[in-house]
Protein backbone atom coordinates (compact mmCIF):
# COMPACT_ATOMS: atom_id res chain seq x y z
CA UNK A 1 0.00 0.00 0.00
CA UNK A 2 1.45 3.21 -1.14
CA UNK A 3 1.38 6.98 0.87
CA UNK A 4 1.57 10.25 0.00
CA UNK A 5 5.02 12.04 0.87
CA UNK A 6 2.54 14.53 2.20
CA UNK A 7 0.88 12.64 4.70
CA UNK A 8 0.18 13.16 8.44
CA UNK A 9 2.13 10.96 10.69
CA UNK A 10 0.55 8.05 12.10
CA UNK A 11 0.77 5.21 13.99
CA UNK A 12 1.57 1.82 11.49
CA UNK A 13 0.71 -1.73 12.32
CA UNK A 14 3.26 -4.71 11.49
CA UNK A 15 1.00 -4.73 7.83
CA UNK A 16 2.00 -1.28 7.40
CA UNK A 17 -1.52 0.49 7.74
CA UNK A 18 -1.93 3.84 9.27
CA UNK A 19 -3.77 4.32 12.01
CA UNK A 20 -5.61 7.64 12.05
CA UNK A 21 -7.26 10.29 14.61
CA UNK A 22 -10.21 9.57 12.24
CA UNK A 23 -10.23 5.63 13.11
CA UNK A 24 -9.12 6.35 16.43
CA UNK A 25 -12.48 8.32 16.19
CA UNK A 26 -14.49 5.42 14.17
CA UNK A 27 -13.71 3.29 17.47
CA UNK A 28 -14.99 5.57 19.90
CA UNK A 29 -18.32 5.75 18.53
CA UNK A 30 -17.81 1.91 18.23
CA UNK A 31 -17.22 1.76 21.98
CA UNK A 32 -19.90 4.06 23.00
CA UNK A 33 -22.30 1.98 21.10
CA UNK A 34 -21.38 -1.03 23.01
CA UNK A 35 -20.70 0.54 25.93
CA UNK A 36 -24.72 1.69 25.95
CA UNK A 37 -25.78 -2.14 25.11
CA UNK A 38 -23.76 -3.50 27.95
CA UNK A 39 -24.66 -1.14 31.13
CA UNK A 40 -28.02 -1.94 30.16
CA UNK A 41 -27.71 -5.64 30.16
CA UNK A 42 -25.77 -5.44 33.33
CA UNK A 43 -27.53 -2.73 35.50
CA UNK A 44 -31.19 -4.15 35.43
CA UNK A 45 -29.99 -7.58 37.85
CA UNK A 46 -28.88 -4.51 40.26
CA UNK A 47 -31.87 -2.72 39.84
CA UNK A 48 -34.59 -5.90 40.28
CA UNK A 49 -34.45 -6.43 44.06
CA UNK A 50 -35.52 -2.46 44.69
CA UNK A 51 -37.67 -2.86 41.47
CA UNK A 52 -39.57 -5.80 43.43
CA UNK A 53 -39.53 -4.59 46.47
CA UNK A 54 -41.21 -0.68 45.34
CA UNK A 55 -43.63 -2.30 42.62
CA UNK A 56 -44.39 -6.02 44.24
CA UNK A 57 -43.84 -7.85 41.14
CA UNK A 58 -44.80 -11.29 39.93
CA UNK A 59 -42.28 -13.35 38.74
CA UNK A 60 -44.54 -13.17 35.27
CA UNK A 61 -43.75 -9.41 35.73
CA UNK A 62 -39.95 -9.18 36.62
CA UNK A 63 -39.50 -11.30 33.13
CA UNK A 64 -41.64 -8.53 31.55
CA UNK A 65 -39.26 -5.76 32.87
CA UNK A 66 -36.71 -8.25 31.96
CA UNK A 67 -37.13 -8.87 28.40
CA UNK A 68 -38.91 -5.85 27.17
CA UNK A 69 -35.71 -4.62 26.70
CA UNK A 70 -34.95 -7.08 24.32
CA UNK A 71 -38.27 -6.62 22.71
CA UNK A 72 -37.57 -3.49 21.85
CA UNK A 73 -34.13 -4.21 20.83
CA UNK A 74 -35.80 -6.86 18.30
CA UNK A 75 -37.90 -3.65 16.84
CA UNK A 76 -34.93 -1.86 17.02
CA UNK A 77 -32.45 -4.08 14.97
CA UNK A 78 -35.04 -3.82 12.12
CA UNK A 79 -35.42 -0.26 11.94
CA UNK A 80 -31.68 0.02 12.31
CA UNK A 81 -31.46 -1.48 8.59
CA UNK A 82 -33.53 0.59 6.88
CA UNK A 83 -32.50 4.18 9.07
CA UNK A 84 -28.94 2.47 8.24
CA UNK A 85 -29.22 2.33 3.96
CA UNK A 86 -31.12 5.39 4.14
CA UNK A 87 -29.92 8.15 6.39
CA UNK A 88 -26.45 6.66 6.73
CA UNK A 89 -24.81 4.88 8.97
CA UNK A 90 -23.82 8.04 11.11
CA UNK A 91 -26.75 9.62 11.61
CA UNK A 92 -28.66 5.97 12.51
CA UNK A 93 -26.00 5.94 15.78
CA UNK A 94 -26.90 10.03 16.43
CA UNK A 95 -30.50 8.82 16.97
CA UNK A 96 -29.61 5.71 18.74
CA UNK A 97 -27.66 7.92 21.49
CA UNK A 98 -30.43 10.06 21.48
CA UNK A 99 -33.02 7.56 22.05
CA UNK A 100 -30.98 6.10 24.65
CA UNK A 101 -30.95 8.98 26.68
CA UNK A 102 -34.74 9.05 26.42
CA UNK A 103 -35.07 5.82 27.78
CA UNK A 104 -33.25 5.62 30.64
CA UNK A 105 -34.87 9.53 31.55
CA UNK A 106 -38.47 7.66 30.91
CA UNK A 107 -37.63 5.07 33.12
CA UNK A 108 -36.22 7.05 36.32
CA UNK A 109 -38.87 9.25 36.41
CA UNK A 110 -41.68 5.88 36.08
CA UNK A 111 -44.36 6.38 38.51
CA UNK A 112 -45.15 2.97 37.84
CA UNK A 113 -44.21 -0.44 36.27
CA UNK A 114 -46.47 0.26 32.78
CA UNK A 115 -44.01 3.58 32.85
CA UNK A 116 -41.02 1.55 33.22
CA UNK A 117 -41.84 -1.00 31.16
CA UNK A 118 -42.40 1.58 28.25
CA UNK A 119 -38.82 3.25 29.42
CA UNK A 120 -37.37 -0.24 29.26
CA UNK A 121 -38.87 -0.97 25.65
CA UNK A 122 -37.32 2.82 24.25
CA UNK A 123 -33.64 2.08 25.53
CA UNK A 124 -34.11 -1.79 23.42
CA UNK A 125 -35.09 0.09 20.60
CA UNK A 126 -31.74 2.49 21.19
CA UNK A 127 -29.82 -0.56 21.89
CA UNK A 128 -31.69 -2.71 18.44
CA UNK A 129 -30.15 0.18 16.19
CA UNK A 130 -26.94 0.49 17.91
CA UNK A 131 -26.30 -3.20 17.44
CA UNK A 132 -27.08 -2.82 13.56
CA UNK A 133 -25.46 0.48 12.97
CA UNK A 134 -22.11 0.23 15.36
CA UNK A 135 -20.74 -3.06 14.04
CA UNK A 136 -21.84 -2.29 10.50
CA UNK A 137 -20.04 1.37 10.90
CA UNK A 138 -16.81 -0.73 11.65
CA UNK A 139 -16.67 -3.17 9.37
CA UNK A 140 -17.21 -0.70 6.54
CA UNK A 141 -14.59 1.68 7.55
CA UNK A 142 -12.42 -0.48 8.86
CA UNK A 143 -9.44 -1.60 6.95
CA UNK A 144 -9.12 -5.05 6.15
CA UNK A 145 -6.16 -5.98 8.91
CA UNK A 146 -7.75 -3.70 11.74
CA UNK A 147 -11.12 -5.15 11.00
CA UNK A 148 -11.75 -8.17 13.35
CA UNK A 149 -10.47 -5.93 16.05
CA UNK A 150 -12.61 -2.68 15.32
CA UNK A 151 -16.19 -5.20 15.59
CA UNK A 152 -13.90 -7.03 18.32
CA UNK A 153 -13.68 -3.89 20.42
CA UNK A 154 -17.67 -3.52 20.11
CA UNK A 155 -18.09 -5.94 22.01
CA UNK A 156 -15.09 -5.59 24.60
CA UNK A 157 -17.09 -2.52 25.13
CA UNK A 158 -20.21 -4.26 25.58
CA UNK A 159 -18.49 -5.54 28.26
CA UNK A 160 -17.03 -3.01 29.83
CA UNK A 161 -20.40 -1.32 29.89
CA UNK A 162 -21.35 -4.52 31.83
CA UNK A 163 -18.76 -4.47 34.50
CA UNK A 164 -19.79 -0.80 35.02
CA UNK A 165 -23.22 -1.33 35.62
CA UNK A 166 -22.38 -4.09 38.31
CA UNK A 167 -19.90 -1.57 39.83
CA UNK A 168 -22.85 0.74 40.01
CA UNK A 169 -25.04 -1.84 41.20
CA UNK A 170 -22.68 -2.81 43.91
CA UNK A 171 -22.01 0.46 45.26
CA UNK A 172 -26.16 1.07 45.36
CA UNK A 173 -26.86 -2.28 46.78
CA UNK A 174 -27.42 -1.41 49.91
CA UNK A 175 -29.73 1.59 48.73
CA UNK A 176 -31.95 -0.56 45.88
CA UNK A 177 -31.59 2.67 44.55
CA UNK A 178 -33.09 1.43 41.39
CA UNK A 179 -33.61 4.58 39.76
CA UNK A 180 -29.84 5.67 39.78
CA UNK A 181 -28.84 2.75 38.40
CA UNK A 182 -31.50 3.09 35.46
CA UNK A 183 -31.25 6.75 35.15
CA UNK A 184 -27.34 6.24 34.95
CA UNK A 185 -27.64 4.70 31.50
CA UNK A 186 -28.20 7.73 30.02
CA UNK A 187 -24.44 9.06 29.92
CA UNK A 188 -23.07 6.20 27.87
CA UNK A 189 -26.32 7.51 25.06
CA UNK A 190 -24.98 11.00 25.32
CA UNK A 191 -21.76 10.47 24.73
CA UNK A 192 -22.44 8.13 21.85
CA UNK A 193 -24.25 11.38 20.28
CA UNK A 194 -21.38 13.76 21.11
CA UNK A 195 -18.68 11.83 19.39
CA UNK A 196 -20.81 10.46 16.61
CA UNK A 197 -21.66 14.23 15.49
CA UNK A 198 -17.95 14.74 14.30
CA UNK A 199 -17.19 11.36 13.16
CA UNK A 200 -16.91 10.27 9.83
CA UNK A 201 -19.26 8.72 6.94
CA UNK A 202 -18.98 5.26 5.93
CA UNK A 203 -17.21 5.94 2.33
CA UNK A 204 -19.40 2.50 1.19
CA UNK A 205 -22.15 3.93 2.04
CA UNK A 206 -21.76 7.40 0.26
CA UNK A 207 -20.94 5.45 -2.76
CA UNK A 208 -24.06 2.76 -2.68
CA UNK A 209 -26.03 6.95 -2.93
CA UNK A 210 -23.85 7.95 -6.03
CA UNK A 211 -21.90 10.37 -3.49
CA UNK A 212 -18.18 9.50 -5.31
CA UNK A 213 -17.09 12.75 -4.15
CA UNK A 214 -17.80 12.86 -1.16
CA UNK A 215 -16.41 9.12 -0.61
CA UNK A 216 -12.91 10.39 -1.58
CA UNK A 217 -12.95 12.70 1.00
CA UNK A 218 -14.04 10.49 3.88
CA UNK A 219 -11.74 7.79 2.83
CA UNK A 220 -8.98 10.30 2.70
CA UNK A 221 -9.43 11.48 6.14
CA UNK A 222 -9.66 7.82 7.37
CA UNK A 223 -6.86 6.24 5.48
CA UNK A 224 -4.29 9.42 3.91
CA UNK A 225 -2.14 8.74 1.24
CA UNK A 226 -4.34 5.37 0.15
CA UNK A 227 -5.02 5.25 -3.48
CA UNK A 228 -8.45 6.24 -3.04
CA UNK A 229 -9.99 5.93 -6.83
CA UNK A 230 -8.23 2.27 -6.70
CA UNK A 231 -10.33 1.53 -3.08
CA UNK A 232 -13.01 3.17 -4.15
CA UNK A 233 -13.32 1.47 -8.09
CA UNK A 234 -13.29 -2.35 -5.88
CA UNK A 235 -16.46 -0.60 -3.74
CA UNK A 236 -17.89 0.07 -7.16
CA UNK A 237 -17.61 -3.22 -8.92
CA UNK A 238 -18.94 -4.47 -5.93
CA UNK A 239 -22.08 -2.58 -6.23
CA UNK A 240 -22.74 -3.40 -9.90
CA UNK A 241 -25.00 -5.68 -9.52
CA UNK A 242 -27.91 -3.08 -9.20
CA UNK A 243 -28.18 0.70 -8.84
CA UNK A 244 -31.35 0.32 -6.39
CA UNK A 245 -31.42 -0.13 -3.03
CA UNK A 246 -32.24 -3.50 -2.11
CA UNK A 247 -35.85 -4.80 -1.32
CA UNK A 248 -35.89 -6.39 2.28
CA UNK A 249 -36.73 -9.66 0.08
CA UNK A 250 -33.45 -9.66 -1.84
CA UNK A 251 -31.68 -10.98 1.54
CA UNK A 252 -33.60 -14.26 1.01
CA UNK A 253 -32.56 -14.80 -2.29
CA UNK A 254 -30.65 -17.84 -3.13
CA UNK A 255 -27.28 -16.39 -4.20
CA UNK A 256 -27.17 -15.24 -0.23
CA UNK A 257 -28.79 -18.30 0.74
CA UNK A 258 -25.26 -19.32 2.62
CA UNK A 259 -24.15 -15.76 4.12
CA UNK A 260 -27.39 -15.41 5.54
CA UNK A 261 -27.28 -19.07 6.91
CA UNK A 262 -24.15 -18.46 8.39
CA UNK A 263 -25.22 -15.30 10.08
CA UNK A 264 -28.65 -16.49 11.16
CA UNK A 265 -26.98 -19.19 13.03
CA UNK A 266 -24.41 -17.49 14.94
CA UNK A 267 -26.91 -14.63 16.16
CA UNK A 268 -29.11 -17.48 17.20
CA UNK A 269 -26.11 -19.85 19.26
CA UNK A 270 -24.58 -16.50 20.71
CA UNK A 271 -28.20 -16.79 22.74
CA UNK A 272 -29.67 -19.73 23.10
CA UNK A 273 -26.62 -20.88 24.75
CA UNK A 274 -27.05 -19.13 27.92
CA UNK A 275 -24.92 -15.77 28.12
CA UNK A 276 -28.04 -13.14 28.61
CA UNK A 277 -29.96 -15.54 31.28
CA UNK A 278 -26.82 -15.50 33.52
CA UNK A 279 -25.80 -11.95 32.66
CA UNK A 280 -29.77 -10.69 33.57
CA UNK A 281 -30.08 -13.19 35.92
CA UNK A 282 -27.17 -13.42 37.71
CA UNK A 283 -28.07 -12.60 41.26
CA UNK A 284 -30.80 -14.88 41.51
CA UNK A 285 -28.24 -17.80 39.93
CA UNK A 286 -25.89 -16.90 43.10
CA UNK A 287 -28.78 -16.67 45.53
CA UNK A 288 -29.52 -20.68 44.74
CA UNK A 289 -25.84 -21.02 44.89
CA UNK A 290 -25.40 -19.63 48.67
CA UNK A 291 -24.57 -16.28 48.27
CA UNK A 292 -27.06 -15.04 50.71
CA UNK A 293 -26.71 -11.36 50.80
CA UNK A 294 -27.21 -8.42 48.07
CA UNK A 295 -24.14 -7.42 48.96
CA UNK A 296 -21.90 -11.17 48.51
CA UNK A 297 -24.31 -11.30 45.45
CA UNK A 298 -22.89 -8.09 43.79
CA UNK A 299 -19.77 -8.85 44.32
CA UNK A 300 -19.21 -12.46 43.09
CA UNK A 301 -21.54 -11.17 40.30
CA UNK A 302 -19.37 -7.97 39.39
CA UNK A 303 -15.79 -9.64 39.51
CA UNK A 304 -17.25 -13.36 38.60
CA UNK A 305 -19.15 -12.24 35.47
CA UNK A 306 -18.57 -8.54 35.13
CA UNK A 307 -14.56 -8.47 35.55
CA UNK A 308 -13.66 -11.60 33.83
CA UNK A 309 -16.11 -10.65 30.77
CA UNK A 310 -13.59 -7.82 30.07
CA UNK A 311 -10.38 -9.23 30.68
CA UNK A 312 -11.41 -12.48 28.57
CA UNK A 313 -12.45 -10.03 25.45
CA UNK A 314 -9.40 -9.08 25.09
CA UNK A 315 -7.80 -12.30 24.17
CA UNK A 316 -10.75 -12.07 21.28
CA UNK A 317 -9.54 -8.77 20.41
CA UNK A 318 -5.38 -9.83 20.07
CA UNK A 319 -6.15 -13.06 17.91
CA UNK A 320 -9.63 -12.34 16.18
CA UNK A 321 -6.87 -11.16 13.41
CA UNK A 322 -4.37 -13.77 13.40
CA UNK A 323 -5.27 -17.15 14.50
CA UNK A 324 -9.47 -16.60 12.20
CA UNK A 325 -12.63 -16.35 13.65
CA UNK A 326 -12.97 -20.07 13.37
CA UNK A 327 -10.66 -21.70 15.70
CA UNK A 328 -11.76 -18.78 18.34
CA UNK A 329 -15.59 -20.19 17.87
CA UNK A 330 -14.96 -23.97 18.23
CA UNK A 331 -12.58 -23.37 20.96
CA UNK A 332 -14.86 -21.36 23.04
CA UNK A 333 -17.90 -23.59 22.36
CA UNK A 334 -15.94 -26.96 24.29
CA UNK A 335 -14.99 -24.48 27.24
CA UNK A 336 -18.92 -23.01 27.24
CA UNK A 337 -20.59 -25.73 26.83
CA UNK A 338 -18.08 -28.31 29.40
CA UNK A 339 -18.87 -25.17 31.89
CA UNK A 340 -22.05 -25.54 31.73
CA UNK A 341 -22.33 -29.47 31.95
CA UNK A 342 -20.46 -28.73 35.65
CA UNK A 343 -22.88 -25.77 36.81
CA UNK A 344 -25.86 -28.53 35.81
CA UNK A 345 -24.23 -30.89 38.53
CA UNK A 346 -23.12 -28.41 40.66
CA UNK A 347 -27.30 -27.69 40.94
CA UNK A 348 -28.27 -31.27 41.56
CA UNK A 349 -26.21 -30.53 45.28
CA UNK A 350 -28.06 -27.46 45.77
CA UNK A 351 -31.55 -27.21 47.43
CA UNK A 352 -34.73 -25.62 45.82
CA UNK A 353 -34.65 -23.34 48.72
CA UNK A 354 -31.30 -22.17 48.65
CA UNK A 355 -31.90 -18.50 48.80
CA UNK A 356 -32.95 -19.58 52.58
CA UNK A 357 -30.06 -22.37 53.59
CA UNK A 358 -27.61 -20.09 52.25
CA UNK A 359 -27.29 -18.16 55.49
CA UNK A 360 -24.16 -19.63 56.65
CA UNK A 361 -22.28 -18.58 53.12
CA UNK A 362 -21.60 -20.30 50.28
CA UNK A 363 -21.74 -24.35 49.57
CA UNK A 364 -19.01 -26.13 48.03
CA UNK A 365 -21.57 -26.85 44.95
CA UNK A 366 -21.59 -22.67 44.84
CA UNK A 367 -17.94 -22.22 44.61
CA UNK A 368 -17.93 -24.84 41.62
CA UNK A 369 -21.03 -23.42 40.23
CA UNK A 370 -18.87 -19.52 40.64
CA UNK A 371 -15.65 -21.38 39.16
CA UNK A 372 -17.60 -22.71 36.09
CA UNK A 373 -19.55 -19.79 35.52
CA UNK A 374 -15.81 -18.20 35.27
CA UNK A 375 -14.97 -20.20 32.68
CA UNK A 376 -18.16 -19.92 30.85
CA UNK A 377 -18.09 -16.30 30.41
CA UNK A 378 -14.36 -16.38 29.41
CA UNK A 379 -14.93 -18.89 26.99
CA UNK A 380 -17.85 -16.81 25.91
CA UNK A 381 -15.86 -13.42 25.54
CA UNK A 382 -13.02 -14.22 23.41
CA UNK A 383 -15.77 -16.84 20.91
CA UNK A 384 -19.53 -16.21 20.48
CA UNK A 385 -19.64 -12.70 22.14
CA UNK A 386 -17.04 -11.14 19.37
CA UNK A 387 -16.86 -13.26 16.80
CA UNK A 388 -20.34 -13.55 15.93
CA UNK A 389 -20.58 -9.94 15.47
CA UNK A 390 -17.79 -9.54 13.65
CA UNK A 391 -18.84 -12.53 10.83
CA UNK A 392 -22.24 -10.91 10.94
CA UNK A 393 -20.85 -7.81 9.56
CA UNK A 394 -18.58 -9.35 7.12
CA UNK A 395 -20.42 -12.19 5.52
CA UNK A 396 -23.16 -9.84 3.34
CA UNK A 397 -22.69 -7.97 0.09
CA UNK A 398 -23.05 -4.41 -0.05
CA UNK A 399 -26.06 -4.46 -1.78
CA UNK A 400 -27.99 -5.95 0.82
CA UNK A 401 -25.24 -5.63 3.95
CA UNK A 402 -27.45 -3.37 5.74
CA UNK A 403 -30.84 -4.93 5.79
CA UNK A 404 -28.76 -8.29 5.87
CA UNK A 405 -26.93 -7.22 9.43
CA UNK A 406 -30.37 -5.93 10.47
CA UNK A 407 -32.43 -9.17 9.97
CA UNK A 408 -29.61 -11.20 11.63
CA UNK A 409 -29.27 -8.90 14.48
CA UNK A 410 -33.48 -8.71 14.64
CA UNK A 411 -33.03 -12.56 15.18
CA UNK A 412 -30.01 -12.27 17.81
CA UNK A 413 -32.75 -9.82 19.47
CA UNK A 414 -35.58 -12.64 19.17
CA UNK A 415 -33.78 -15.18 20.26
CA UNK A 416 -32.51 -13.41 23.71
CA UNK A 417 -36.03 -12.18 24.36
CA UNK A 418 -37.24 -15.72 24.22
CA UNK A 419 -34.17 -16.64 26.72
CA UNK A 420 -34.71 -13.43 29.42
CA UNK A 421 -38.64 -13.96 28.67
CA UNK A 422 -38.71 -17.62 30.21
CA UNK A 423 -35.11 -18.56 31.40
CA UNK A 424 -36.96 -18.05 35.22
CA UNK A 425 -40.14 -20.02 34.10
CA UNK A 426 -37.75 -22.66 32.96
CA UNK A 427 -35.59 -23.01 35.73
CA UNK A 428 -39.47 -22.92 37.91
CA UNK A 429 -40.61 -26.54 35.28
CA UNK A 430 -37.45 -28.37 35.10
CA UNK A 431 -34.89 -27.08 37.71
CA UNK A 432 -31.53 -25.25 37.28
CA UNK A 433 -29.85 -28.55 36.61
CA UNK A 434 -31.45 -29.39 33.27
CA UNK A 435 -31.27 -25.92 32.41
CA UNK A 436 -28.33 -25.76 32.30
CA UNK A 437 -27.68 -29.11 30.92
CA UNK A 438 -29.90 -28.24 28.37
CA UNK A 439 -27.32 -24.66 27.39
CA UNK A 440 -24.28 -27.40 27.26
CA UNK A 441 -26.24 -29.41 24.89
CA UNK A 442 -26.83 -26.22 22.21
CA UNK A 443 -23.22 -26.06 22.52
CA UNK A 444 -22.79 -29.00 21.60
CA UNK A 445 -24.91 -28.81 18.40
CA UNK A 446 -23.24 -25.27 18.18
CA UNK A 447 -20.41 -26.79 17.91
CA UNK A 448 -20.72 -29.32 14.85
CA UNK A 449 -22.85 -26.40 13.23
CA UNK A 450 -19.89 -24.02 13.10
CA UNK A 451 -17.26 -26.82 12.25
CA UNK A 452 -19.55 -27.52 8.83
CA UNK A 453 -20.73 -23.99 8.08
CA UNK A 454 -18.70 -21.40 8.99
CA UNK A 455 -15.52 -20.16 6.37
CA UNK A 456 -12.95 -18.00 7.16
CA UNK A 457 -12.86 -14.55 6.43
CA UNK A 458 -9.46 -13.43 8.22
CA UNK A 459 -7.76 -10.91 6.69
CA UNK A 460 -10.50 -10.42 3.67
CA UNK A 461 -11.80 -7.28 2.38
CA UNK A 462 -15.20 -6.94 2.07
CA UNK A 463 -15.37 -7.18 -1.39
CA UNK A 464 -12.94 -10.53 -1.44
CA UNK A 465 -15.59 -12.04 0.72
CA UNK A 466 -18.38 -11.36 -1.79
CA UNK A 467 -16.68 -12.78 -4.45
CA UNK A 468 -15.78 -15.69 -2.13
CA UNK A 469 -19.66 -16.76 -1.89
CA UNK A 470 -20.31 -15.96 -5.92
CA UNK A 471 -17.33 -18.55 -6.16
CA UNK A 472 -19.01 -20.99 -3.91
CA UNK A 473 -22.07 -21.10 -5.93
CA UNK A 474 -23.77 -18.50 -3.52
Amino acid sequence: MAYAADAPPNIRTPSGEAFTRWLAVVLTVVIFAGGLFGYDQGVISGALPGLKADFSLSLLMVQVVTSWVTLGALAGSLAGGVLGDWIGRKRTLLFAGALFALGAAVQWLAPGVAVLVAGRFIVGVAVGVAAVAAPLYAAELAPANFRGRFISSYQLAITAGIFLAYLVNAQLSASADWRLMLGAAAIPGLGLFAIALVAPESPRWLMVKNRRGDAATEMNKIQPGVDVDRQLDSIQTALRQGERAAPWGEIFYHEWRRPLVVAVGLAVFQQITGINAIIYYANQIFASAGFATEAARATVTTWAIGGVNVLATLIAIAFIDRIGRRILLLAGLIGMGASLAVVGAAFQFIAPEGEIAAAAGPTTAGIVTVIALVVFITSFAFSLGPVTWTVINEVFPARVRGRGVAFATAVNWGSAYLVSQFFLSLVDAIGSSLTFFLFALFCAVGWAWVYCVVPETKRQSLEQIQHMWAARGG
